[in-house]
C-alpha cells in the first residue's frame, strides 16, 4: 500500500488547529516510515508555507520534520505562488495543469499510481 499525506493547513503561530493537523500529518508519516511503508508528503494550499518554518530549529516540530523530510514528494507550485510561499530545496509539483496556475499536484495521478490520499 502507498499513502500520500497532503498538508493543506496554514501555519498560524499558536493555533491548535493548524499545529495539530501538521503534527498529526508528520506523525503519520513517521509511523508509515517506521513500518517500512511507502509514504509521501505533499504540501498544498496554504500548507506550502510550512516547509520554510519547519527548517527553523526553534520550531517545536523541527525534529519530527527532520525525521520524515526524506519522504517529502514536493510542494504545489501553483499554491506556493498563490500563497506567497518560498519552498526552496523542494520539488515543485505541477502534474495537474489547472488553468490560470503554474500547476498543482494531481490527485488522479496519485490514485493511478496506487496511492491512498489522506489530507490534513
Amino acid at each position: 500500500m502507498k499513502t500520500a499525506l497532503v498538508i493543506l493547513s496554514a501555519p498560524k503561530a499558536g493555533t491548535d488547529d493548524a499545529n495539530g493537523k501538521l503534527f498529526n500529518a508528520l506523525a503519520a508519516a513517521y509511523d508509515f516510515k517506521q513500518a517500512g511503508e511507502d509514504v509521501s508528503i505533499l504540501f498544498q494550499g496554504a500548507g506550502t508555507r510550512w516547509p520554510e518554518q519547519l527548517k527553523n530549529p526553534e520550531n517545536p516540530f523541527h525534529a519530527l520534520f527532520n525525521a520524515v523530510e526524506d519522504k517529502i514528494q514536493g510542494v504545489s507550485c501553483g499554491c506556493a505562488d498563490a500563497f506567497g510561499a518560498n519552498p526552496s530545496g523542494y520539488d515543485l509539483v505541477t502534474t495537474n495543469a489547472v488553468p490560470g496556475t503554474t500547476g498543482l499536484p494531481s490527485f488522479v495521478k496519485l490514485q493511478q499510481d496506487g496511492y491512498q490520499i489522506i489530507t490534513f
